[in-house]
């Protein structure tokens, strides 16, 4: 394959990030932009060893399922994948992306029939994080770079984000307060963090290079006069030259740093840096599908591994004799307690620690749980984790997943130690990107 030369080429699948799937002479293509079924000439900008990534020059014959995007910012944009097909192609790929995971990477035949999709695609996220760059543009990265894009509105969000985005750079502009250069590490403001509740309430963070601001007060009345919803404005400092967004140290300029959010029927109080999906409908739906899979009985005792704030420990208390929560993250242990004694509930408790620390000393301590749950993060479980578990001997494994790759891979790794996937669904929390989520239940084999 040369690079520079157009071929015409049929697409023969979709890749995890969006992208057409084609063959020539023997060679993997991946042509940005391109559906699956369709015939488009595809120039070639780059061969690597064993792949090759072209555009575009035209398309020959199209899909059905193309439509137009609804977004001026979807070329540019590094967020959503999938606004040149409809949905019920969007969420057809994602299912054989599942599929194709579990048997290639963790070698099971298992049919994976069913994604729930979302009933909302639009204005679904309850968190936005702008990067703010040089302009100031605020906005999102320009796909594979740093590079800040501006924009004005993203259809993922909730208008108050474009109100308070506005009012953001209107102040930097009046006032002259100088956006972040990631390149240097000089100047001030990093990142615009909101979070939204179903009430229609907005807590904003602004992330900044220092511990101060120029004209805070200036700022919040900006802020609470663009967005009527707001209840608070939070100032965060990150000085640390990282991709790391959220601070060290926090400082309340106005109103209540928190928001508090019902999810499942359980009430749950959102700092900064407490870690809630961003889709609330669509996590009441996995959740609710994770419960399920753990077919719980009300005497069982179950461990919830890496469970942040206790959103899926609650649900599982519910139905369980004694649930016990670990995560490895300070605050959100706190938080966890704290909501579970919000809501009532007296038979879950929390450790604070790495998982496979925490499971090997409960397990050392001759816990033997009947339903082990892990939500990990994008990469998957430690062999170590996969060990433990496999040693408490639990009847049942409910794998909540964000990433197929990691998931077929640890799969392959419980399968050894007696434990078989028998059922697996996927759920679409983030419409319009290639993210999907997938939820497993693992059986132990009994000899």
């Amino acid at each position: 394959m040369e690079e520079g030369r157009v071929y015409r080429v049929e697409i023969q699948g979709c890749a995890a990030d969006g992208a057409g799937v084609a063959r020539v002479d023997g060679m993997v293509l991946f042509v940005e932009g391109a559906i699956r079924g369709e015939v488009v000439d595809a120039q070639v900008d780059h061969v690597g060893h064993s792949a090759a990534w072209g555009h575009m020059t035209a398309l020959v014959e199209p899909s059905p399922a193309r439509q137009s995007p609804d977004c001026p910012y979807y070329d540019q944009c590094g967020g959503c994948r999938f606004r040149h097909m409809d949905y019920a192609q969007e969420l057809e790929e994602k299912r054989l992306r599942v599929k194709d995971a579990l048997g290639r990477l963790g070698g099971c035949d298992l049919p994976v029939t069913t994604i729930w999709g979302a009933r909302d695609q639009l204005r679904y996220r309850n968190k936005v994080q702008f990067p703010v760059g040089p302009g100031p543009a605020v906005g999102f990265y320009r796909a594979r770079s740093h590079a800040v894009v501006d924009v004005a509105d993203c259809l993922l969000q909730p208008a108050a984000a474009a109100r308070c985005r506005a009012a953001l750079v209107e102040w930097m502009k009046r006032w002259s307060v100088p956006p972040y250069r990631e390149k240097d590490h000089t100047g001030l403001v990093r990142h615009l963090y909101l979070r939204f509740n179903a009430a229609g309430e907005s807590l904003c963070c602004l992330l900044v290079n220092g511990g101060s601001l120029p004209h805070e007060k200036e700022l919040v009345a900006a802020l609470r006069q663009a967005e009527p919803g707001l209840v608070g404005v939070v100032l965060g400092s990150n000085t640390r030259r990282t991709n790391v967004i959220l601070g060290e140290r926090y400082r309340l300029l106005w109103g209540q740093d928190y928001l508090e959010e019902t999810l499942c029927g359980h009430r749950f109080r959102l700092s900064v840096p407490s870690f809630f999906q961003v889709n609330r409908a669509q996590t009441a739906v996995l959740y609710g599908r994770a419960l399920e899979f753990a077919a719980l009985t009300g005497k069982e005792t179950v461990l919830d591994l890496y469970c942040g704030i206790g959103t899926i420990s609650l649900c599982l208390a519910r139905r369980a004799g004694r649930v016990i929560g670990a995560e490895i993250v300070p605050q959100a242990i706190e938080d966890a307690r704290a909501n579970a004694a919000r809501n009532g509930v007296d038979n879950a408790e929390f450790f604070c620690g790495d998982a496979s620390a925490v499971a090997a000393r409960l397990a050392g301590e001759g816990l033997r749980p009947q339903v082990v749950v892990v939500d990990p993060p994008r990469k998957g479980l430690a062999a170590d984790v996969v060990d433990t578990i496999a040693a408490m001997a639990p009847e049942r494994v409910v794998y909540v997943s964000c990433d197929p790759a990691t998931l077929g891979r640890d799969l392959g790794r419980f399968r050894p130690l007696g434990y078989c996937p028998v059922r697996a669904e996927a759920v679409d929390l983030f419409p319009r990107t290639a993210h999907v989520e997938t939820i497993v239940l693992l059986q132990r084999e009994t000899l």
